[in-house]
């Protein structure tokens, strides 16, 4: 099995790290390897034809329940060692989550991770990516995994900033950072199967395990 190595010179890490110190958040164009991208989104239709992708529930542990009405989206938890590309893709996090503790001295200890395809039509209503009882989720990251996305094809993450709301298209390559417990968004309806990668860099938290 040919092996693919994450990229030796990863560019974006510099303008991340800034961007989170000075506003929250970062959006990164391109920011993944053309190959890795396509990679990955064969890979998550391939589970998705397999059945592997499962309805996200919403809240954790015994208060997850299937909410159609706030999220409509399939997910399939990435784990170490199960796919090429994925394995390729968690590296890069891992570099990421290293780049981010030693210049922003965040703690962060691991990287969870899932795919997540949105049917034509489904949403995700505005929220905060950390749970109340669980302050270990720090920084937010989604990869974007559609080819030639068109900005009348819908689909945006809204990001709800401070001086007013800010969309970004799902374009495949581009990568979204942003501290989970400070910035609310929300999934926009598309015309098209969206799809992605979303994930959380975790510190030691407070909250019951």
């Amino acid at each position: 099995m040919r092996r693919m190595n994450a990229p030796a010179d990863f560019p974006q890490l510099a303008p991340i790290v800034d961007d989170l110190a000075s506003q929250g958040w970062s959006h990164q164009s391109l920011a993944l390897p053309a190959e890795l991208t396509a990679a990955l989104a064969g890979e998550c239709r391939a589970r998705a034809a397999a059945g592997s992708l499962e309805p996200a529930s919403v809240g954790r542990g015994d208060g997850q329940q299937l909410r159609e009405g706030i999220r409509g989206d399939r997910i399939h938890w990435l784990e170490p060692g199960q796919s090429v590309a994925s394995d390729a893709y968690l590296g890069l996090m891992d570099e990421l989550r290293e780049r981010l503790n030693r210049e922003l001295y965040l703690g962060l200890e691991d990287f969870e991770c899932h795919f997540a395809l949105y049917p034509p039509g489904a949403f995700y209503q505005k929220h905060l990516d950390r749970f109340r009882d669980d302050d270990r989720r720090a920084v937010s990251v989604v990869a974007y995994l559609n080819a030639d996305w068109r900005p009348e094809q819908g689909g945006a993450l809204r990001l709800h900033l401070a001086e007013g709301e800010h969309d970004v298209l799902p374009e495949g390559g581009s990568l979204v950072v942003f501290l989970s417990a400070e910035l609310p968004h929300e999934v926009l309806p598309a015309s098209r199967e969206r799809l992605s990668l979303t994930g959380w860099f975790r510190r030691r938290g407070s909250g019951p395990l």
